[in-house]
């Protein structure tokens, strides 16, 4: 074939997201994609479901009763909010909206891949930022930044590292960005972080005109099947967004969904209460056995394996592979020797650390 891709296409590897399935498992139980626990809140479901008599019409494009349910929750104003397919769409959006061939694009070593592929989808160059005890390093992030960088992704919480920026070490990173520099932040575990010095970036948007916020449903509303995310703009980044996206990437089940989760308030704190109980007791109890877990704010925990032969991250997944207990391997990320596992229910939680019992101590 002679029609050939823009550059950087073809140096793309494809996102490959968590496993479902382990052969010979009838039912595995999935710890791989930071799912949640609790699922989403019956009244998303309930909505979900009467939102079937109205399949035959297209959704309302602006996805407006979600962004007045969102702007309502947060007090935000709705005009200043972006809906979009999970917020996977709106990242790619906005580096689709504002980057150009060799512009750089900034973000730490351990990032989200899709930071990746969305840069050189639009033949842009990468520059990913080496971190500091698995940390963004905001020095590091300065210092690499040139006057071709045009964009700067930073999770915040981090996925799959866990560890989070202070809202100062934020505001530092964005003061020693230029005007026509853009800071994505990307939120999307902000709900689970229970930290006096964390900020999503609402107020740093509110007051900035190169800044932006995404979030999404996928994680704590446990909608991650029905793709829907937003992102909070200046005015001026929702004039451009609004004329590139889909006119009707929301679909209205996933609309009326996430708006009915987003009043469901406590079905949220149950889920941030789970996640708490939990995800600290995974913790000291795999820390316990002998093996290092990183301290993390979100819905995850990132556990480190020896290189040594028969103690390895990849025999450890194949271990609780066959005992059908699905972890996510991290060395996309730069991560080879660990493993993800997302917090789940009690029983799940439960089994997970008797299986890494059972191959730590040669069982």
């Amino acid at each position: 074939m002679s029609l050939a891709p823009k550059p950087g296409i073809l140096d793309i590897s494809p996102y490959v997201g968590g496993r479902a399935q382990v052969a010979g498992a009838v039912r595995p139980i999935k710890l791989s994609s930071n799912e949640s626990a609790l699922g989403p809140s019956p009244k998303a479901v309930a909505a979900f479901r009467d939102a079937s008599d109205t399949l035959d019409a297209y959704p309302e494009g602006s996805a407006r009763i979600l962004r007045e349910a969102i702007a309502e929750t947060y007090g935000l104003d709705a005009a200043r909010i972006v809906c979009g397919n999970g917020s996977d769409e709106l990242l790619t959006l906005l580096a689709n909206a504002y980057l150009r061939p060799g512009d750089e694009v900034l973000f730490s070593a351990h990032g989200f891949l899709v930071y990746r592929i969305a840069t050189l989808a639009n033949s842009a160059v990468p520059v990913e930022v080496p971190e500091t005890n698995l940390r963004a390093d905001v020095d590091a992030m300065l210092a690499a930044v040139t006057a071709k960088t045009r964009l700067v992704y930073l999770a915040n919480p981090n996925n799959p590292t866990g560890s989070y920026l202070p809202h100062d070490a934020v505001r530092r990173l964005h003061a020693g960005l230029r005007p026509d520099t853009l800071l994505v932040i990307d939120a999307a575990y902000a709900e689970y972080v229970r930290r006096n010095d964390y900020e999503a970036g609402i107020e740093l948007v509110a007051n900035s005109s190169n800044v932006v916020m995404t979030r999404t449903f996928s994680k704590v509303h446990g909608l991650a099947g029905l793709r829907v995310g937003w992102a909070y703009c200046p005015a001026a980044v929702v004039d451009v967004l609004g004329r590139i996206r889909g006119p009707f990437n929301v679909s209205t089940p996933g609309q009326r969904a996430a708006v009915a989760a987003l009043k469901d308030r406590a079905h949220v704190e149950a889920a941030v209460a789970h996640n708490e109980k939990w995800r600290d007791w995974l913790t000291r109890a795999i820390r316990a056995l002998g093996l290092r877990v990183d301290d993390s704010v979100g819905n995850f925990v990132l556990i480190h394996f020896p290189a040594e032969k028969g103690k390895t991250s990849a025999e450890a997944d194949a271990f609780l592979s066959g005992r059908g207990l699905i972890l996510r391997g991290v060395a996309a990320y730069g991560l080879p020797h660990c493993l993800r596992l997302t917090v789940g229910t009690e029983e799940a939680n439960r089994k997970v650390v008797e299986a890494l019992r059972a191959f730590v101590m040669g069982q």
